[in-house]
């Protein structure tokens, strides 16, 4: 089985979203890194081949988090941005703690 994340937490100060995983990892995304890989079509265009990093034009807040069925998360930004749905496996595949291998500029989905 996949891991999944067994708690999401907003850590203001830091403005960073820590998910913590069913496997025991730890991951602290940066809320304009995790807005920057919106998976929305309008942020990605209608393709459906690969997801881009695309970051913000201006610092962002998350403003709310919302489960969406048992395989991801709604984030709503303060820039008015909330259509994008982030899939457990794709937050796992961009996590930003070197862990999982290099970063990568696109993913195909």
């Amino acid at each position: 089985m996949n891991p999944v994340p067994t708690e999401v937490r907003r850590l203001p100060e830091e403005r960073r979203l820590r998910l913590t995983w069913s496997d025991g990892h730890v991951g602290e995304y940066d809320y304009d890194y995790l807005r920057g890989w919106c998976p929305c079509a309008g942020c990605q265009g209608h393709s459906g081949m690969k997801i881009r990093y695309l970051p913000p034009p201006s610092p962002v807040t998350i403003e709310s988090i919302k489960p969406v069925g048992n395989y991801a998360i709604s984030l709503a930004y303060s820039d008015g941005h909330g259509t994008g749905i982030y899939r457990f496996d794709f937050l796992r595949d961009i996590c930003p703690c070197g862990a999982h291998g290099e970063l990568p500029g696109a993913l195909d989905v």
